[in-house]
Parts: C-alpha cells; sequence; structure tokens
C-alpha cells in the first residue's frame, strides 16, 4: 500500500516529535529570568501540540500495519535543543527552537511530495502538522527577533 521511503519518513517524523517534546519540557522546566517566561509559556503549549502530532504519526503507522519506533528505536539528534549550562541563556533555546522547527518542516515537506497522490491520507496528515510546524517556527522568530534587538 505504501512505500519505503513514507513509512521511513514516518518513522522519522514521530521519532522527532518525541524527542521534541523531551527537549521543550526540560527546557520549559529549567529557563530563568524575566525574559524566559513568555519562551517558557509558548514551550508548554507547544508540549501537547508536538505529543498530539507523535500521536496522528504512530496512528497512520499503525494503519499502514507499521510499528512505531519505541525507545530501543530511538536515536537522538537534536544537539542544538539541548539544555543549555546557564539556565538564562534564552536565545539559545529560541535557536534550538528554531533549528528543530526547521529539520520538522523540511521531513514534512519530504513527507507531502513522498506521499503524492499515491497516499492522501499521509500527505493530509504531513500537511496539517506542517501548518502547526511553520506557525511554532514564526512565533520563534518573533522571539528572536526581540533578542536581536
Amino acid at each position: 500500500m505504501t512505500n519505503q521511503e513514507v513509512t521511513d519518513l514516518l518513522k522519522k517524523a514521530y521519532s522527532d516529535e518525541i524527542e521534541t517534546v523531551m527537549n521543550y519540557l526540560t527546557n520549559s522546566i529549567i529557563l530563568d529570568g524575566v525574559s524566559a517566561e513568555e519562551v517558557k509559556e509558548s514551550l508548554e503549549t507547544d508540549i501537547q501540540e508536538e505529543l498530539n502530532h507523535a500521536e496522528m504519526l504512530g496512528q497512520r503507522l499503525k494503519q499502514l500495519d507499521e510499528r512505531p519506533p519505541a525507545s530501543y528505536d530511538f536515536e537522538a539528534r537534536q544537539e542544538s535543543l539541548q539544555p543549555p549550562e546557564n539556565s538564562t541563556d534564552v536565545l539559545s533555546v529560541i535557536n534550538g527552537v528554531l533549528d528543530a522547527e526547521e529539520d520538522a518542516i523540511e521531513t514534512y515537506r519530504s513527507l507531502i511530495s513522498a506521499a503524492g497522490d499515491e497516499d492522501p491520507v499521509t500527505e493530509d496528515i504531513a500537511v496539517t502538522i506542517l501548518a502547526d510546524e511553520e506557525a511554532h517556527r514564526t512565533e520563534f522568530r518573533g522571539f528572536k527577533r526581540e533578542y536581536d534587538e
């Protein structure tokens, strides 16, 4: 029913969403300072959305008779989203989020292309999630602009 590229991209996206949840949660807990509050609140909101993305991707994998990745299948890749040593280094977290969102956007665009007309359900899921990721990127670009000024 589906090709290997679609399955591989679904599994990558699923793992990336789970890793993002972990890093967003940790960063939302450890950040300190007045300027951190808005970023922390945004991360806290995004955690549930990223978890919902993972659930959608996992359900789609199940529908395609594939198993979503589990912890033994996991390989961490979000180096720039690791919590900073200095808990007031909000800019490093913003930059890490932007890197993660760029990667997610690239993955979902690849998934849309790979699914194409052959798998409109996967394509629709990827389009929906892509819109969310682009919205997150826009929000964090705004945070970055404030820091750059």
